[in-house]
């Protein structure tokens, strides 16, 4: 696109800032519904995230309904369920069979998972703009409402304006959008940090994603259990993606290299499973994980705030992409209701629904979760848990449902009854 461009291209009923999952999903169903929109997207695809690339039945159930192949024909590789590993046992747990949900998950990596969904919003109507940095938005001086945004489009970096009367931030957590709104982070919500790398290795087949809830670095003849919990998920193409999650409660959140940590776990492991300095195929990266709502409100002023810019991270497993796409499904579905309003006053009524739905369908549950995070920051009590849990098959069933948020709303067995319980009276904040 130039300088020269209609201004009609330069408008839409909405614009979606960031083609992450969040971003995509809002797209697709905006344009799906008959909205015109935009989806503009800073870098241009393929291009790299980090992430564990492991996808739970909640975000494999966002794929099916938006459309996407999922089958083995199709690259991806199916999952069964979680193999837990602490304290010198090994737990194996299938995904629950449920009516809502899918019996098993799946792996992709981002780079390409990201562009599948991208694509998706395309063939809906989005009219998607890769290379568009955005770098501001524009305000209505009288009211601060926002009425589109400033960008910067292509290689040459030409100076462009779009214009909606909505917008969505979908542009991660640095959401530069949303701090330039006014939006700031709550200091009082988790946030957790992500380091992985792939390496070649025998284990890429692997069925079970795996998750390491000590981590021991046993370098020199000594024993030190290292902060936070490890993951390893086999990618079907000859390599294993190789990461560790901490959370900022942890005494040695701020102290520690966690690329340097990272080494140090995965020079602990069997040297057959390859996760050796030469086999590693990229540098090590990190991302951080933004829990819990931890940036409010979800709307303002013709702003919405979608996945990672709104701070949806689950906080008891750190999974970002189901409720990435989940809150994108929920915003588009209310600003194509408040579309269909006569009045302003009418479109802003339903627009301050999203927040409330957000917090109806979270809202208790993340509450659980901080309270969680809580008491896994205490490494004793994380300890006993993974020990005394593993010992108890029934015990760690119900723990795999609560922490990937994976029951049945309505029925259920009484596992399902007791979460959705407790996620109904835990104050929605």
């Amino acid at each position: 696109m130039s300088e020269t461009t209609a201004a009609s291209e330069r408008s839409a009923d909405v614009i979606v800032v960031g083609a992450g999952p969040a971003g995509s999903t809002t797209a697709y169903y905006l344009a799906k519904a008959g909205l015109d929109v935009l989806l503009l997207e800073k870098t241009a695809f393929p291009r790299e995230k980090v992430c564990g690339d492991g996808l739970t039945p909640r975000a494999t159930k966002q794929l099916v309904q938006m459309g996407i192949d999922v089958s083995e024909e199709a690259g991806w590789l199916r999952n069964k369920g979680l193999r837990i590993i602490a304290g010198g046992m090994r737990l194996q747990l299938d995904w629950p069979e449920l009516a809502s949900f899918p019996d098993y998950g799946l792996v992709r990596k981002r780079d390409d998972f990201d562009e599948q969904l991208a694509r998706q919003a395309q063939k809906a109507g989005a009219r998607l703009y890769e290379r568009c940095n955005v770098s501001a938005p524009l305000t209505d001086p009288r009211t601060g409402r926002i009425t589109g945004v400033e960008a910067k489009l292509g290689e040459e970096k030409t100076p462009v304006t779009f214009h909606a009367p909505l917008v969505v931030a979908a542009d991660g957590n640095s959401t530069r959008l949303s701090l330039a709104m006014g939006l700031h982070r709550r200091e009082d919500r988790p946030m957790g940090v992500a380091v992985r790398t792939y390496f070649t290795s025998p284990r890429h087949d692997d069925d079970y994603l795996e998750s390491w809830l000590e981590l021991w670095d046993r370098r020199g003849g000594q024993e030190k259990l290292l902060p936070g919990y490890g993951w390893v998920f086999g990618m079907g193409d000859g390599t294993s993606n190789v990461g560790l999650g901490v959370l900022n409660s942890s005494p040695a959140f701020k102290e520690l290299d966690w690329r340097e940590v990272l080494k140090a776990w995965c020079a602990s492991m069997p040297e057959e499973w390859g996760y050796t300095p030469e086999n590693m195929t990229c540098p090590i990266r990190g991302a951080a994980l933004p829990m819990a709502f931890n940036r409010q409100p979800h709307y303002t002023r013709g702003l919405l705030l979608v996945g990672d810019a709104g701070g949806l991270v689950n906080p008891f497993n750190g999974e970002g992409i189901a409720y990435a796409m989940e809150s994108g499904q929920i915003a588009a579905d209310v600003i194509v209701q408040a579309h269909s309003r006569a009045t302003e006053a009418g479109r802003e009524l339903a627009l301050q629904r999203y927040p409330r739905v957000l917090k109806d369908t979270y809202g208790g549950y993340y509450t659980l979760g901080r309270a969680f995070v809580q008491l896994i920051s205490n490494p004793k009590i994380m300890k006993l848990a993974a020990h005394r849990g593993l010992t108890h098959p029934v015990l760690m069933r119900f723990t795999l449902k609560l922490l990937a948020n994976l029951t049945d709303p309505t029925g259920g067995d009484a596992m399902d009854r007791i979460i959705n319980g407790l996620s109904k009276v835990a104050p929605r904040a």
